[in-house]
This record gives structure tokens, sequence and C-alpha cells, in this order.
């Protein structure tokens, strides 16, 4: 079953209704109420401080693995509630990631970097730009990417994803793209953590990233050979000529449908927030040690 995405960037207020996700708007705002059932659910995005949650709701939501995502002054999101109990062999997979090897995380690094270059290369090949240097990286990376083709690969191919009279260069804080590109990742980033604990793991404990302040070590992780599908999203919006300078809630509409993007995974075509969760179901499964081959989708 295909989970929603339900932004709110008004001022509204929020209950749980029986077992329905029920909005009420202000009189003003001419607005009729409406319910979602909650079980259709997969993440919540508020992006208005005007915005009423009540604790029944928030209990309800977390209950059915719908990730919550709060924005912050710059409308972009600042952090998630997520759900902890959501796996009925939760103390064993999280004993099996805690006390995982170290050569098993570098093997598992190994695999998700070499399917983010292969996905940034065939991304450029979609736009008809050189990318057999990119393959031929991924090929090589090795176990914990000793080498960094990982930057390597970014170098090549941010310099080729977009047209050269843009000037883009990329980086959290820079203009242009780079804002619909922030928030694409942030979606996706909701996307792993959410499936992350549906499959009984810690995002906070990542397989390469490590920081302390960091809570989604391991969504930063996992989200890795997932970018070039928001990359995708937004090159089509810059190829369109829309006017993307500021990231207008029509901007976002667009964004917020990466989660229902068809990929192709393990050689079937899903969509993206259901393929996330086939592969942190393999990571768990990794960590058990009852197999070695994580899951990833593979652009084409």
């Amino acid at each position: 079953m295909i989970k929603r995405t339900l932004y709110f960037g008004n001022a509204v207020r929020l209950s749980k209704k029986d077992a329905q996700l029920a909005v009420v708007y202000p009189e003003q705002a001419g607005l009729e109420s409406r319910t979602v059932p909650i079980e259709d659910i997969g993440i919540v995005i508020l992006d208005n401080p005007q915005v009423q949650i009540g604790q029944s709701l928030l209990s309800a939501l977390l209950e059915n693995n719908v990730a919550v995502v709060c924005t912050d002054g710059r409308h972009m999101p600042a952090g998630m509630f997520l759900n902890y109990n959501g796996h009925s062999e939760l103390a064993e997979v999280y004993a099996a990631q805690i006390e995982s090897s170290l050569p098993l995380k570098k093997n598992l690094w190994q695999q998700t970097i070499q399917q983010k270059i292969a996905n940034q290369g065939a991304l450029l090949g979609r736009f008809g730009q050189e990318c057999f240097d990119l393959v031929a990286l991924a090929r090589r990376v090795k176990s914990g990417d000793p080498d960094n083709l990982e930057g390597q690969a970014a170098a090549i191919y941010w310099r080729r994803l977009f047209d050269p009279e843009l000037g883009f260069k990329r980086g959290r804080y820079e203009d242009g793209p780079n804002t619909l590109l922030n928030y694409g990742y942030a979606i996706i980033r909701a996307v792993v953590a959410r499936s992350l604990c549906g499959s009984g793991l810690l995002p906070a404990v990542g397989i390469h990233h490590r920081n302390k302040y960091n809570p989604y070590c391991l969504a930063d992780d996992i989200m890795e050979p997932y970018r070039p599908y928001v990359d995708l999203v937004v090159c089509g919006i810059v190829d369109a000529g829309i006017d993307y300078r500021e990231l207008t809630p029509a901007l976002k509409k667009e964004l917020l449908q990466i989660p229902v993007v068809d990929v192709i995974i393990d050689g079937e075509k899903s969509p993206l927030m259901v393929a996330a969760q086939r592969t942190t179901a393999s990571l768990a499964r990794c960590f058990k040690g009852e197999v070695r081959q994580l899951l990833y989708p593979q652009l084409e």
C-alpha cells in the first residue's frame, strides 16, 4: 500500500477523530474540514508555527509508524518524531546492529557507495551526458571506500548534471537549485528514517556517518543511493524553466511527490517509499547475518 505524504503550510488544527486525522481550518480561511485515515499516512510535514496538533493524534501517528516532520524558520525540515516500537524483534535487531563488526559495516558502506555512484552515472546517461567514468568508479569502490571514490564521483557528477550556464555550485547553503535539492533530500531522509524504525533499527547508529549530535546517522548512510531520484525531479523542474529562486508551495508540492516516484529494486517496479522499506529490511537481515546483500534501487 502506498502511504500518503501530508503537508500543512497554513494555520490549522489537527486532531484524532476515531481512526482518522481530522483537519480543521480557521473560519477566516473559508476551507472545509476534512479527515484522512491514519493508516493511509506515511509522512506528515508541519510547516507553519500556527499548526496545532493534539497529543492523542501524535501518539496515533507514531503507533502507525508515521514520520512527523517539523520545519524551521526557513521552512526547511528541522526534526522528526519517529516510532521506536514498530518491530516485533526490536531488542534482537538493536543488539545485532550495535554489535555488528567493522568489516561488515565497511562492506555495507562499499555496497552503498557503489550503488550511489552507479545511480549518478545512470542519471547523467539519461540526459545524454558522459557517464562511463562514473560506471568505472563504481566498480572500483573498495570495502569502506578508503580512496573516497564517492567524493571523486561527486566532483564529476555535479559538474555535468546542470547546464554550465547556471553556474551551479553544490552546497547546503548555496543558492539556485540547491534549495530544491536540500528540501528533496530532507524528504528522502524522513522516508528512510521511518523505514529504519519500521525495520527495528536505530537511525542514530550509522555504518559510516558518525556524529554525536546527529540522531539520523544511519538514515544519512542508507539514503545515499536514493539521492539521484531527488536530483532527477529537481532537474525536471529546472529544465521546465520554472522559477526556482524561491521555494514556493507549488515547488514543494512537486518535491512532495518524491516518496511515490517509481523505482526499480530487485528487478521490480516499486514506489520509492516501499523500496526504502525493502532496503532497510535487507539491512536488518545483514546485521543479523541472514544475508550479505543490501537491496538498493537501480536507476535506469
